[in-house]
């Protein structure tokens, strides 16, 4: 009886759980149909910000707060988070002229909130609120109102912010996306803000992780295999590129290469790379994403690719061990 009666237990917690996540996607559906030409305008006074979007919340919608402004600063948007309570007590000399305050406030009455918004008025910036009542103080104080209301929150007992914050985070996320769309934010852009962890290994690329200078080995076309060899050992390297005359990268001499030739010569040393060299190679050019150098490295089965340029000289190498972790 007791294993039936904890079962029971556990679908129940089941059903509560679906009602609560199906209650907040029902809002955030909702939220919708109430887009307009408010978001257009919120979303261009943001994109054509001088200054920095100074981003103000209390309670639970401070957190949400912190991640949209951590969200818009890693997507090319100068940004920062500002406690309502700390800004009533010196902090709000953060805020310039040229700022945007986004303010976020599911009453739009927050003590917190509203007692900085004559303040705000005399500094000169502007102020774009994120409320869940149109009609509140702090909506009548804004330059832009975002309607972020819900019908109920998903808590049982109507009081915790639940979807009240959901509907918030996801207005927050549409607002990012849209500005750097609107400012023309790319990859590379990304990368540069995302430098570290497996993130920011895949947004590297081709030519931030190559070899160069002298662990690039590149030999000429008549140089002899045992040359080649020595080369390849002092470059710390699985391989060198061939070259001709102009320098133009005519193939790639790799330890296969050298293993294959052995079977076949004798006096494998003596003679030129050329011979032996793998013809017409794959290879990569500078501004490749490096996860592109690894599919390349993988899908051929391959562990070394030559980096050549526009003009068809070898730039780099890249080694499948230095993509390990992307």
């Amino acid at each position: 009886m007791g294993t039936q009666a904890q079962l029971s237990q556990s679908i129940d917690i089941l059903d509560l759980a679906k009602d609560v996540i199906s209650s907040e996607a029902k809002e955030v559906m909702a939220l919708c149909n109430r887009l307009d030409d408010n978001f257009i305008r919120a979303v261009d006074m943001m994109s054509s910000c001088k200054g920095r979007i100074v981003v103000t919340g209390m309670g639970k919608s401070g957190i949400v707060g912190r991640k949209i402004s951590a969200s818009l600063a890693s997507t090319g948007t100068p940004s920062l988070s500002l406690h309502p309570a700390e800004a009533l007590h010196g902090d709000l000399g953060m805020v310039q002229p040229d700022d945007l305050v986004l303010a976020l406030s599911n009453s739009g009455e927050t003590e917190e909130i509203t007692r900085l918004l004559p303040t705000i008025k005399k500094i000169g910036a502007k102020l774009i609120s994120m409320v869940g009542r149109v009609e509140s103080t702090l909506a009548r104080y804004s330059d832009v109102v975002l309607d972020a209301s819900i019908t109920k929150e998903a808590c049982l007992l109507g009081l915790a912010p639940t979807s009240s914050t959901t509907v918030t985070l996801v207005l927050g996320d549409a607002l990012t996306i849209c500005v750097y769309k609107k400012k023309g934010f790319k990859v590379e852009d990304f990368a540069l803000f995302h430098p570290a962890g497996s993130l920011g290994r895949q947004l590297l690329k081709v030519e931030d992780i190559m070899r160069t200078g002298q662990h690039n080995p590149i030999v000429k076309k008549d140089t002899t295999v045992k040359d080649t060899l020595v080369a390849i050992t002092r470059a710390h390297a699985g391989a060198a590129s061939v070259v001709d005359g102009d320098g133009c990268l005519v193939g790639f001499f790799t330890d296969g290469d050298f293993r294959r030739a052995v079977e076949l010569y004798d006096d494998v040393l003596k003679q030129p790379v050329n011979i032996f060299m793998t013809k017409n190679p794959l290879t990569i050019k500078p501004g490749c994403l490096a996860a592109e150098a690894l599919k390349l490295i993988k899908d051929k089965k391959i562990d070394e690719l030559p980096v050549v340029g526009s003009d068809g000289r070898p730039l780099g190498i890249i080694d499948e061990g230095d993509l390990l972790g992307l």
